[in-house]
């Protein structure tokens, strides 16, 4: 019958209206539940920041002085890149007489101290005490100059095989134009203490016995530090 046919007609409406309706439902419950919900955030990586390790702390071996050994241990920071090489360093400590091993060579790496004799100027101990009595930069003073010096080249002069210093600080700083280099000479051998008691004087230079200037270029080479002063 047509009222048969427009009652189911209208229920067939309803039913897709209201599926519809359910689907909008759920459809709006799903996208509210992604926007309600927030998206992870990554937890930031943290770098791990190293700091440069700090050298350790260098101790003044047995037989140095501490207060000398720290200066120069100052001096080898405070020159930097103009000391090259920096595993082994002389100190010439001339609170010590001349017929003491007074010039002192430190591997800093492994602590080992070799001592050998070493003469100074006569500008600095004009009554040639044995004692070192003032520095002096000064030119054709014949003195003993203080400070850090770094070991340069190598010649052949009236002293034979002999190696440039150059002066690094205000008090040396005229070593080049003085002349003032490592050699070997007669009046620093070990004999000397035999005969005098002490060694003779140099024009300001660092006079070593004649054999142990081998062993000297050795130690020192080019590049490394000699640091002379007292305490």
């Amino acid at each position: 019958m047509q009222f048969d046919d427009t009652v189911r007609s209208r229920r067939a409406i309803l039913g897709s209206v209201a599926a519809l309706g359910a689907f909008a439902v759920t459809r709006s419950t799903l996208i509210g539940a992604d926007r309600a919900a927030p998206r992870p955030v990554p937890t930031p990586v943290r770098q791990r920041i190293f700091a440069e390790p700090k050298a350790a702390s260098v101790h003044a071996p047995r037989g140095v002085q501490p207060e000398l050994f720290d200066r120069a241990i100052a001096a080898l920071d405070a020159h930097g890149d103009t000391i090259r090489r920096r595993d082994r360093i002389a100190i010439a400590d001339f609170d010590a007489p001349s017929n003491e091993h007074r010039f002192q060579f430190i591997d800093l790496e492994g602590g080992d101290v070799t001592r050998l004799l070493v003469s100074h100027g006569s500008g600095s101990d004009p009554a040639h005490s044995g004692k070192l009595q003032r520095f002096s930069n000064a030119p054709n003073s014949n003195a003993t100059c203080e400070g850090a010096f770094v070991t340069s080249d190598y010649y052949v002069g009236k002293h034979g095989r002999s190696q440039r210093v150059i002066g690094l600080d205000p008090t040396n700083n005229n070593a080049r134009d003085r002349a003032i280099v490592i050699h070997g000479a007669w009046y620093a051998n070990p004999d000397m203490l035999k005969t005098h008691g002490m060694l003779g004087r140099s024009q300001g230079c660092f006079a070593v016995g004649e054999q142990d200037l081998p062993q000297v270029f050795a130690m020192l080479g080019e590049g490394r530090m000699i640091y002379a002063g007292k305490a």
